[in-house]
């Protein structure tokens, strides 16, 4: 039963979401000979074992709208990471119906570096904030409006990455991000941030990516 969730779940991801996980698909394909994570929770997208070419160490795409904040994930999983690792981004425009990438940027991110992008935030405090969150016994607003007042203030306003907590009736999860400029601020300095005639990655061309048509989500939402 669970491995039949977790199918509808990645079916429904490629779904929603085909520019970024065809961004994805293709950096996995191109480079680190196609490989799949085995379930949505796997660690890493790419594990070192698959990147034989640039580095033996584990690679995370991601794709999102050029200017815009890069999501990173589960915020106590990101804070967690303790090995180096590559991230490869892709920044889009919408170009009518595609996805036009117009900027790219691969970093390797050594645990030092990453940990310096959290700093003042310990695990500990990251652990309360992730508590709250995930606290069904208090009404959605109230957990919602007492974690977005502690995000605003120290030690979280003060770090690099920042903290997104998710809070809904269909979710409770804490999140984290970077945003466009911080991102080329403190992991790719000296770079420059505008748009590229053609962006690639390892000296590779990156394709347009062909729109897919929009999908009911779940609920009725779009």
């Amino acid at each position: 039963m669970l491995s039949v969730v977790l199918f509808s779940v990645a079916l429904h991801a490629t779904e929603v979401q085909k520019h970024g996980l065809s961004f994805e698909h293709w950096v996995a394909d191109t480079f680190f000979g196609g490989y799949r994570a085995s379930v949505p929770t796997d660690k890493w997208d790419i594990p070192a074992s698959a990147n034989k070419d640039h580095g033996n160490v584990p690679v995370n795409p991601k794709a999102t709208a050029y200017g815009q904040s890069v999501g990173l994930g589960d915020a106590l999983r990101q804070y967690d990471i303790d090995e180096p690792f590559l991230l490869v981004i892709g920044f889009w425009e919408q170009d009518g119906e595609n996805k036009k990438f117009v900027k790219s940027l691969t970093a390797l991110i050594t645990p030092e570096r990453w940990r310096k992008l959290w700093l003042p935030v310990t695990r500990d405090r990251l652990e309360e904030l992730d508590r709250l969150v995930k606290d069904t016994s208090r009404p959605i607003v109230d957990v919602r409006k007492e974690a977005l007042l502690i995000k605003k203030q120290p030690p979280f306003s003060e770090a690099v990455i920042q903290v997104n907590p998710k809070i809904d009736k269909s979710q409770r999860r804490l999140q984290c991000s970077i945003s466009y400029a911080r991102l080329f601020e403190h992991l790719a300095r000296g770079t420059d941030p505008g748009r590229e005639q053609q962006p690639e990655v390892f000296g590779i061309p990156i394709p347009v990516i062909q729109e897919s048509p929009k999908r009911d989500l779940p609920g009725g939402s779009r």
